[in-house]
């Protein structure tokens, strides 16, 4: 078993982050918990179990592998959907569990009609749109057939939701995209009105676009990176704070990521530290390496950028970020030894290594860092 390092869920964390959202969407809205990417690298069964036993009854998956572990995690206790990829052999398991699902193609609707007549159970459908993003969703010209199948086949098909996803929601550049991306929805909606089909469900919002652009909220908004204790973007950020005039983080981060020290060592001026010469040291110093490196998703890019806590001081990472290690300049760090705690995500006395510091070093967004975050770690709920 991996025990090189750990990963922290705090309970307190998240509970405080739902309060929040609760209060910023109202109780009438549905809050459907984002679980996609291992739940963005916070481990998907113990954060689902985490979400769960704080209330949340609704899961947004990408897949039916997704699907499958949640349900695993709440048995029928909770509605799931699944956004993304159904495979044609997950499909009839998807109808059979009343696992909800997006459709935005013509063959899935085709086979979820032919699926749920053999299974003799309805197919639980959420007809997806498109609006600007183009990557999936039923264009203008096909709405009319989409309208025809669910009319003719009511008895297999049950029309859950309308949804879209906008693109761009997470910057202010991007408004008069998205504002012409919701009159395009609002359009398609009043279609399937107007031809006598009303969804039981709208949702179009994702955390950026619930908070910049509140009308899109509808009935259900899919939360993913704002409950985990991150914002979409620092716009996103920053805008909220401004509106409200507040200025602290209503966020908390609910993940924390912690090593310890492998082995402590002297360099001499003039020697390089690690692969390569990407690194020479410029005076006597002291390095302690840590067993992490790019496999367990410590990125390649944050090498001599990075930093990790230890004795509460921030660490600079010295030379090229290893497969299983790295190597980071504790000279100023106090006593270091080996076995001292090593924070790469988190707080650690009065100091912090937030996620976006890592992004300030390289092109990866706060998701991508943290989906990366190798599976094998262990995730402990505190």
């Amino acid at each position: 078993m991996h025990n090189n390092s750990i990963i922290e869920l705090s309970r307190a964390a998240l509970q405080q982050n739902l309060e929040f959202l609760r209060a910023t969407f109202g109780k009438k809205i549905i809050f459907s918990s984002v679980v996609k990417g291992n739940a963005y690298g916070h481990g998907i069964s113990e954060f689902v179990t985490l979400a769960h036993e704080c209330g949340i009854s609704h899961f947004s998956a990408f897949d039916a592998e997704e699907a499958r572990i949640i349900k695993q995690c709440v048995g029928s206790n909770a509605t799931i959907m699944i956004m993304g990829f159904v495979a044609d052999e997950d499909l009839e398991w998807a109808i059979e569990n009343d696992i909800q699902f997006f459709v935005f193609e013509k063959t899935r609707l085709q086979k979820a009609v032919k699926s749920a007549k053999k299974l003799g159970h309805k197919a639980r459908l959420h007809i997806e749109v498109e609006t600007g993003m183009n990557r999936t969703g039923f264009n203008e010209n096909e709405l009319r057939w989409v309208t025809q199948i669910l009319q003719n086949e009511k008895e297999h098909l049950i029309f859950s939701g309308l949804c879209t996803h906008y693109a761009g929601a997470e910057s202010v550049a991007n408004y008069y995209r998205v504002k012409s991306q919701i009159q395009a929805y609002e359009k398609a909606y009043n279609f399937f009105k107007d031809s006598g089909l009303v969804p039981q469900l709208r949702h179009t919002a994702c955390s950026a676009s619930s908070m910049m652009f509140p009308e899109t909220r509808m009935d259900l908004v899919r939360i993913g990176i704002m409950q985990y204790g991150l914002w979409p973007s620092p716009e996103v950020f920053v805008n909220y704070m401004n509106a409200k005039r507040i200025k602290s983080d209503p966020l908390k981060r609910v993940i924390l990521w912690k090593s310890q020290v492998m082995s402590v060592k002297k360099v001499n001026a003039g020697d390089f530290v690690g692969y390569g010469t990407s690194y020479m040291a410029g005076s006597k110093m002291e390095i302690a390496v840590i067993p992490i490196g790019y496999s367990h998703g410590y990125s390649r890019s944050l090498s001599n950028h990075g930093h990790v806590l230890i004795n509460g001081q921030r660490c600079l990472v010295v030379g090229t970020v290893n497969m299983n290690m790295i190597t980071v300049d504790v000279t100023a760090a106090g006593n270091v030894r080996k076995g001292d705690e090593v924070v790469l995500i988190g707080n650690q006395q009065e100091a912090a290594i937030s996620i976006a510091s890592f992004s300030d070093f390289s092109n990866q967004l706060n998701y991508e860092l943290l989906t990366r975050i190798a599976r094998t770690i262990p995730r402990n709920i505190i």
